[in-house]
């Protein structure tokens, strides 16, 4: 379950680790190559689908099928209807902002659908090290400007699935609200979100805060001002709307509202107090105002809860809580109503974590109410709903519950509700884990099932720990946060099952034996039970082993060469070694706890530890370890180092801070010396994949700051000159915690991110080898039509919709499309597919689930260009080397 986020990243990065400045260089080491080369890559992810916390979608209530979504950690997304998918928005942000990766709002613009806002921040304490910002796009997404606050937000802070804290006028859109965290109130723009000011006359900027005595200040900061709702009838196009509604973290005053435009403001008499507002959801309409309450913030606590209705003709309130108040064990925070039947009404649960959450519905604005599923005779259930994961199967968690427990559950931190203000029918809800929905939702008001299905493709929001790529088997094998990890044997499948026997919450760290590539061990955090499980398989399945005395937590864990012997070095206790599959261990000397730990990839009795600026070197399969005489690395503990297969003794080192060292140092004498290399001027990781044809060396790949550009780079001649293969649309803020090559396919590369998953690329530059094995080459065959379709048009910009139709006789396999625009126009952003632009030429290829286009069918995608409204159509296009007929 996700019952927590991974914070270890955030420590890390804490104690300095993103800090700039390069620090000295040594003498010695390869010297700077000059210009810095750069690789276009095509980027994708190993697709798991979901897997974090989804705390607010957004419809468009202007445009049909216009839809958004935030994560706590992993960016925002835009629903794409054609292909039931989401594209990815915030991959632009970069090392020093990374911050900027967390969404504690969105706000969509129904007036002007182009137009998209993000409240973006992750920690409103020192964790982070940036303010926050409002970032505006006049292109759904495509492309941002930002405009910096003088204080932080927290979208991974508690109380981040209240909202929305961000709004816009809907009368008069270049007006925006943003509720403030931290004792900051309420913040206004007149200028479509170009600049921002406090609110002076708002009355009070909240008092609520989780734990007033965490002296961390992640649960003692005050949740501020938490929702802005603007009553669309108090207005006309043009002028700004009077009335507005506004939710504060504060249990005695909890909801105010200006019928002045946001001149005054005064709390609403007669409401209820005790209880935080969650959610405040207004049904013009019926002139009602839902609020949904709780005794906490959430997302993951809350014990009892309220959903109450105001007339605000009459100003009444009605609690139309669906149970009595003695009943709930919950919090109600996911609110919605039908925008076709303003009468109908849902809510949820959104703390009920045992034995499922509760989504109820009521079709008369709150006078009576239905639920998704009831008890029949305790602890049998009756549901009105039925579940199919088989898109994404590791939804089940690989559990077997008692009644009243079912698998897959219905959800968890259920803080996220919307039904289709265009469609009755359909409704999305976010989980801890996914986004599900139903397209048959109407289904629930005639007493027959409607299905629930993940509706989360192209969702990726794992947090990534550390990632393995063995010589045989699976490419992939990954460490991930929350929800364990997985074995890929196919990049562009969901895997089955995320590790099980046992299922770590988070796993820590991941090991295989170099030359017995089948057996995989690996450590993680379990709220009771072991923190270490072994394979023997390649990670198909695993068994726990036993824990040392005192072990809290994962720590990192390695392998011998051969598969013979392990060394962990646990939270809680020392480094310890065994023989076998940890039935028993022994403690290890001569190194402190807590250091890290790796294998030499060649000899099975040497291990390597750092800790604190010292390297650590154990011959004698991990018993004993003595401390090695190299000096100058990194003081700190912000340091990865792997040792290079086929080679033994050959150690690369990466990371530190900007106060001491910090950067790339290699060791081929198994640690005694180190070289730091001249040419990098910072390092975070360091990993290894297939070497470039005609190289003997293993290619290097690094997350590092390379003649002062931050990015992600790749060596092929041992260090001597890097290429950046990156670019600045893809950079996934931090990618701090484990990168790796593959061994069999080069180029290929694999890069743990903090919330958008595994991301891989390949090379366009493949060295005379095919960059993907496992896909056909794109290359048609036989005749083709294209229909080209500009679906809407900006100032500077506009979006297209390509349908390409296979009209010959044969079914393609893989395609690949080609044309050139007449006036400039450049590709900013593109769905369904990968594409390179070289001047006015643009290639499309296929993507992994659109490349088989049977005779007679088509595939589509869509993107977004900069250009003007003179710009003209392409007229002519080919796929491979037919001429195909535009429709």
């Amino acid at each position: 379950m996700r019952r927590t986020r991974i914070l270890t990243t955030v420590l890390a990065l804490a104690a300095g680790l993103l800090a700039g400045g390069p620090p000295a260089l040594a003498a010695g080491a390869p010297e700077p190559a000059g210009t810095l080369a750069a690789d276009t890559y095509t980027w994708k992810n190993a697709r798991i689908d979901g897997g974090g916390f989804v705390p607010g979608i957004v419809f468009n209530r202007g445009e049909k099928d216009l839809a958004y979504a935030r994560t706590d950690i992993g960016g925002a997304y835009r629903w794409q209807e054609s292909t039931k998918t989401w594209t990815p928005l915030l991959d632009s942000v970069g090392w020093d902002d990374w911050g900027h990766t967390g969404v504690v709002s969105l706000a969509s613009d129904s007036a002007d659908p182009d137009r998209v806002y993000a409240a973006v921040g992750t920690y409103t304490n020192d964790w982070d090290p940036t303010n926050g910002a409002v970032l505006r796009s006049t292109d759904r997404g495509a492309s941002w400007k930002k405009a910096d606050l003088p204080f932080k937000l927290g979208g991974n802070m508690p109380g981040r699935g209240m909202g929305e804290r961000l709004a816009v006028d809907p009368n008069r859109n270049s007006v925006l609200y943003l509720g403030a965290p931290s004792g900051n109130g309420l913040w206004r723009s007149t200028d479509a979100g170009a600049s921002w000011s406090k609110v002076t006359s708002f009355p009070n900027p909240g008092n609520y805060a989780q734990d007033p005595s965490d002296t961390s200040g992640y649960a003692s900061d005050n949740q501020g001002v938490v929702w802005v709702t603007f009553d669309e009838s108090t207005g006309r196009a043009g002028t700004a709307t009077k009335t507005v509604y506004v939710g504060v973290a504060d249990k005695e005053n909890a909801v105010y509202r200006s019928t002045d435009a946001g001149a005054t403001w005064q709390r609403i008499a007669g409401q209820p107090t005790g209880y935080l507002a969650h959610k405040g959801v207004l049904d013009a309409e019926n002139g009602y105002l839902y609020l949904a309450y709780s005794d906490t913030g959430g997302p993951y606590d809350g014990g009892k809860g309220r959903l109450h209705r105001y007339a605000t003709a009459t100003g009444t309130w009605t609690d139309i809580s669906p149970v009595a108040e003695a009943d709930t064990y919950y919090g109600f925070s996911g609110l919605t109503v039908d925008r076709q039947n303003p009468g109908t009404v849902m809510a949820t649960a959104y703390s009920s974590w045992w034995p499922d959450t509760q989504i109820f519905r009521s079709t008369d604005s709150g006078g009576t109410w239905t639920q998704a599923w009831n008890y029949t005779s305790y602890p049998d259930r009756e549901n009105r709903y039925t579940m199919d994961v088989s898109s994404s199967p590791w939804l089940t968690w690989g559990a077997n519950p008692s009644p009243p427990e079912q698998t897959p559950k219905l959800g968890w931190m259920t803080e996220a509700l919307e039904i289709d203000p265009f469609d009755s029918d359909r409704m999305m809800y976010g989980t801890g884990a996914t986004v599900y929905g139903t397209e048959n939702l109407t289904n629930w008001d005639d007493d027959t099932s409607f299905t629930i299905t993940p509706m989360v493709r192209g969702l990726e929001e794992t947090a990534v720990n550390d990632l393995i790529s063995p010589p045989s088997g699976a490419p992939l094998i990954s460490a991930l946060g929350d929800v364990g990890g997985f074995r890929h044997t196919d990049l562009t499948k969901v895997p089955s099952m995320m590790f099980t026997q046992p299922n770590f919450t988070s796993t820590t760290s991941l090991d295989f034996a170099e030359t017995h590539p089948n057996t995989v061990v690996r450590a993680g955090n379990l709220d009771s039970g072991p923190h270490i499980a072994f394979s023997t398989d390649n990670g198909a399945n695993w068994f726990a082993g036993k824990d040392p005395s005192g072990v809290s937590g994962g720590g990192t864990v390695a392998a011998a060469a051969d598969g013979s012997r392990f060394v962990w070095s646990p939270q809680g206790a020392g480094v310890h070694h065994t023989t076998g599959f940890g039935t028993s261990w022994s403690a290890s000397s001569g190194i402190p706890a807590g250091a890290t730990v790796e294998s030499d990839r060649v000899d099975p009795k040497t291990f390597y530890g750092f800790k604190s600026g010292r390297f650590y070197v154990s011959t004698d399969g991990g018993a004993t370890f003595t401390a090695s005489s190299a000096t100058g690395l990194p003081a700190g503990d912000s340091v990865r180092f792997k040792a290079l297969p086929g080679a033994k003794g050959d150690i690369w080192l990466a990371g530190g801070s900007n106060d001491g060292a910090y950067g790339l140092w290699h060791s081929t004498d198994s640690g005694a010396t180190f070289t730091k290399l001249s040419n990098v001027d910072e390092a975070d990781t360091v990993g290894f994949g297939k070497a470039a044809p005609g190289s003997s060396y293993q290619t290097l790949f690094t997350s590092a700051e390379i003649d002062g550009v931050r990015g992600v780079f790749r060596s092929t001649d041992k260090g001597a000159t890097w290429t950046r293969i990156n670019d600045d649309a893809h950079q996934w803020g931090w990618t701090g915690a484990a990168i790796t090559g593959d061994p069999r396919v080069y180029g290929r590369v694999y890069v743990a991110t903090n919330g958008r998953g595994v991301v891989y690329g390949d090379t366009t530059d493949t060295g005379g080898t095919d960059p993907d094995p496992e896909e056909p080459d794109p290359g048609p065959a036989g005749a083709c039509k294209v229909t080209y379709t500009i679906t809407n048009q900006w100032a500077d910009g506009f979006q297209a919709d390509v349908r390409l139709t296979n009209t010959g006789a044969a079914a393609w396999k893989g395609w690949s499309l080609t044309w050139s625009f007449a006036d400039g126009q450049k590709i900013s952003q593109l769905w369904n597919g990968s594409h390179t632009q070289s001047g006015p030429a643009v290639t499309v290829r296929n993507t992994d689930w659109n490349g088989t286009v049977a005779a007679g069918s088509s595939a589509a995608f869509g993107f977004t260009a900069t250009g003007s409204a003179a710009s003209g159509k392409p007229t002519a296009f080919r796929v491979g080397g037919e001429t195909c007929t535009v429709g």
